[in-house]
């Protein structure tokens, strides 16, 4: 179960990382090629653009993960101050769990009171079930941080790639169009099959908020220019 919970926060920073560093840079290389001749400054604005995406979105992961630890143990001191202070109101809200989950009223107050038996069981016991919080891993910020800023710098790549194996702005900027695409196919593919969704409808849908994130900023920079 801990192992499942792992890779689930582990998959949802993974996707958080990479679609932004998909859509963000493949916007910004598409709009300054409507404006500029050369590879350039396209390149260093993309670099640096990337660059910050990832100090950004890794500082956003690790205030994150770090919130939510420090939520989860100001919580969790909270019900062990209740269990001290009112127990038997705390006990009472134990049987209604049970009475909730269908077990009878009777049998719901004997375990009420075996889970009473020990205070660590029972803050934990109150923890998943009244609150609906799992613990978090000590570690969760940083490994939050840096999956999300790898990801976005994975995905910032992409589109920036042909720009810099390219001299022709020309074709650069249709062959980032391409990779991306088919980056933001694949992607969305393995994103909706990772999370449940249809895969066809997924898919479509992150390939599709990429090109218009895209052509809005091809249009836009070329309307400025």
């Amino acid at each position: 179960m801990e192992l499942h919970n792992k890779n689930t926060t582990l998959v949802k920073d993974i996707i958080i990382g990479m679609s932004d560093g998909l859509t963000v840079p493949f916007a910004l290389t598409a709009g300054l090629s409507g404006v500029l001749s050369t590879n350039h400054l396209i390149i260093i604005s993309g670099l640096a653009e990337i660059t910050a995406g990832c100090i950004s979105m890794g500082l956003g992961g690790y205030l994150a993960g770090q919130t939510e630890v420090e939520h989860y143990e100001t919580e969790l001191q909270r019900e062990y101050d209740e269990i001290e202070a009112v127990p038997f109101i705390e006990l009472k809200e134990v049987e209604d769990i049970f009475t909730g989950l269908g077990v009878a009223e009777q049998l719901s107050k004997q375990v009420a009171l075996q889970v009473s038996k020990d205070k660590n069981r029972w803050a934990d016991f109150m923890m998943k079930l009244e609150l609906k919080l799992e613990k978090p891993e000590k570690d969760r910020a940083a490994v939050s941080a840096g999956t999300i800023a790898i990801s976005y710098l994975v995905g910032g790549f992409i589109p920036l790639s042909p720009y810099i194996l390219f001299s022709d702005n020309h074709t650069a900027f249709n062959l980032s169009c391409l990779v991306t695409i088919l980056a933001l196919i694949i992607f969305g593919y393995f994103k909706s099959k990772m999370t449940g969704q249809p895969l066809l409808k997924g898919t479509i849908k992150v390939a599709f908020i990429g090109i218009i994130a895209a052509g809005a900023a091809f249009l836009l920079a070329k309307a400025v220019s």
